[in-house]
């Protein structure tokens, strides 16, 4: 397959139509402000007076939603199909591992029938970065891309539904303090939370983490780097834990998983350091007694479970708002 890395087009540009409105959701980086307080509006509009989020909405019908998983995902694939099927779409759930593409078929060549088949909404998760926006750049004009995470670049919806927890739990996001906790360097959720708080223009954001997992440079993320866990967190609003994949203690980033706990983990005396109302947020799935200790992560001021319900209302937002430009599109053509 041709090699898969984001365009020379800025990466905003890549995400929206000619009017500015959004047409592919591809990464936070770079969507100016509007744009992701409308997906937040939109989404609180999903969720009913008992903060759960609406049973179904007709918005999606007619339409068919791809999802296209080259990499493992239970709870991301689930809560997309879960979303699009409340909005009343055609959900098809392609097996890549047992599709045509593990036979040698190219990607584009899968994408094609798909097109074929009139599909127009493709969700794709990929192991390698730029994935989506290699994608985005071969689909016909009238199908849109919403990336689920690719490679160690992006993740936006999971951003998204991090910011909707802040809002809804917290308040505005320009009032908080937050600190990111975890292997930063690596991860593209924290890539796309540190865009999206930015954007929001949050108050204040810590990174936290030992050095082998903070990134060489400030230029891309922003914030303070802090590699002493207790100084990171004192006084913060949000306490946000990235989980810390396996294969950084087995390439020889960490000693063990028992001294990261000792030194980074988010213990109930750690979290004592932060605002006695913080709260305390996963995006999953937990490495219990790694990078939290159950007794936090299932305590009083843990919203990890919140988050996957508000999950389900950021990706029935973005959903609902791309097809709602493209009708908006062919409207006027």
């Amino acid at each position: 397959m041709t090699a898969m890395h984001p365009a020379s087009l800025p990466i905003a540009a890549r995400q929206l139509d000619s009017a500015g409105r959004l047409r592919h959701f591809l990464s936070t980086e770079g969507l100016p402000k509007d744009i992701l307080t409308s997906i937040l509006d939109t989404a609180a509009g999903f969720i009913d007076e008992n903060d759960v989020a609406i049973k179904k909405a007709p918005l999606l019908r007619g339409k068919t939603v791809a999802n296209l998983f080259f990499e493992n995902s239970t709870r991301t694939l689930t809560t997309f199909e879960l979303a699009a099927k409340r909005l009343s779409a055609d959900v098809l759930n392609i097996n890549i591992r047992t599709s045509s593409t593990a036979k040698g078929e190219s990607l584009l060549d899968t994408l094609h029938n798909l097109q074929a088949m009139l599909c127009d909404m493709f969700v794709v998760r990929h192991a390698e970065s730029g994935a989506a926006h290699f994608i985005a750049e071969h689909v016909a004009p009238g199908i849109s891309i919403i990336n689920a995470g690719d490679g160690r670049h992006a993740h936006p919806t999971q951003a998204m539904l991090d910011m909707l927890t802040i809002q809804r739990k917290k308040g505005p996001i320009d009032q908080q303090r937050v600190a990111i906790v975890g292997d930063i360097a690596h991860s593209r959720v924290a890539r796309s939370q540190i865009h999206a708080l930015k954007t929001l223009g949050v108050k204040e954001l810590r990174l936290v983490g030992p050095k082998t997992l903070l990134p060489d440079s400030l230029a891309d993320f922003g914030g303070t780097i802090h590699r002493d866990m207790n100084e990171g967190i004192d006084g913060v609003d949000v306490v946000m834990m990235l989980r810390l994949q396996r294969e950084r203690m087995a390439g020889a980033l960490l000693p063990s998983s028992a001294e990261y706990f000792a030194h980074y983990g988010l213990s109930p005396t750690r979290l004592a350091l932060a605002n006695p109302d913080a709260i305390v947020m996963h995006p999953g799935p937990i490495n219990r007694g790694v990078e939290i200790a159950s007794s936090v992560a299932d305590g009083s001021q843990s919203v990890i479970l919140q988050q996957v319900t508000y999950g389900l209302a950021v990706r029935m937002a973005v959903m609902s708002i791309i097809v709602g430009n493209s009708q908006n599109v062919e409207n006027t053509q």
